[in-house]
């Protein structure tokens, strides 16, 4: 009875940390092959954009900063229809092994499972358990030096609620910041537009001497010729300048190609 005792309980100690492992490894971000894991969602507009089709992508494109430059910047109508649909909750959970989030933090999830699975394995082999009838079994190891490790409850019941305050706080700052930064991002669209909607309006435009609106002084007439280069030129070097500023607040491997690229392709190589 007592062997037949210890080898059920080893049984289920192999038992429970092989189903230990199997859960982290879900967790992990090593993957033999990196783009099987990624559940590709349906394409439900041309201005979707997802992780990358190439095989020799590197893994640190699949999630976390290295995704960015492959997320997709409009949230279109069938987003929202998708967003809203009643079997969102079904598609988060059967998604939850593919999150980005998960993946990125993979590592310290797995240090902080391995630690607690060692800890519950060594205070059941020191320690004994207690098994669902309410019977206590004696320990595996029996010696002075074998002794159940663990931390007192006060400090974590202690320190619980300012660490959720000091997380709360954190994560409002830092949601202002980011709201902060595209407000002032629109600012600066609309302040663009309406520079070019000026010019339009005010640069050259003919009036008759004969008319109510004509200035007192009627300045040189401008051909109009000129003036549609001329308001061209201003379009020009306000989009340059915009498109400067992003690549400006962006990382230079992610759009340090394109920016050239599209500067070329507009401007001439004096400008």
């Amino acid at each position: 009875s007592f062997h037949s005792t210890m080898i059920f309980r080893f049984t289920a100690a192999a038992f429970v940390l092989a189903a230990t492992t199997s859960t982290c490894a879900a967790f992990s971000t090593t993957l033999s092959n990196p783009h099987a894991a990624i559940k590709q969602p349906s394409i439900s507009s041309s201005l979707y954009m997802g992780p990358p089709s190439d095989p020799s992508a590197p893994i640190s494109d699949l999630f976390g900063e290295g995704s960015r430059k492959y997320r997709r910047t409009v949230y279109t109508h069938n987003e929202w229809v998708k967003h809203r649909s009643s079997d969102r909750f079904v598609n988060n959970i059967s998604t939850l092994i593919y999150s980005g989030i998960y993946k990125n933090v993979g590592k310290e999830v797995f240090a902080t499972t391995s630690v607690a699975v060692f800890v519950w394995a060594w205070n059941v082999l020191v320690g004994g358990y207690e098994d669902f009838s309410g019977v206590m079994h004696d320990p595996l190891i029996a010696s002075k030096w074998a002794t159940e490790i663990g931390l007192p409850l006060t400090i974590f019941t202690t320190l619980s609620p300012s660490l959720g305050l000091l997380l709360v706080f954190r994560t409002n700052a830092s949601y202002n910041r980011w709201d902060e930064a595209r407000k002032f991002w629109g600012l600066n669209i609309n302040h663009t537009r309406d520079l070019n909607r000026m010019a339009t309006a005010w640069y050259g435009n003919d009036s008759s001497p004969g008319s109510a609106s004509a200035p007192k002084q009627i300045a040189k007439a401008i051909d109009p010729a000129e003036r549609e280069h001329l308001l061209g030129q201003v379009s020009l070097f306000t989009w340059a300048f915009v498109r400067s500023m992003k690549r400006h607040l962006s990382p230079p491997d992610e759009d340090e190609e394109d920016y050239i690229a599209e500067l070329k392709s507009r401007l001439s190589p004096e400008q």
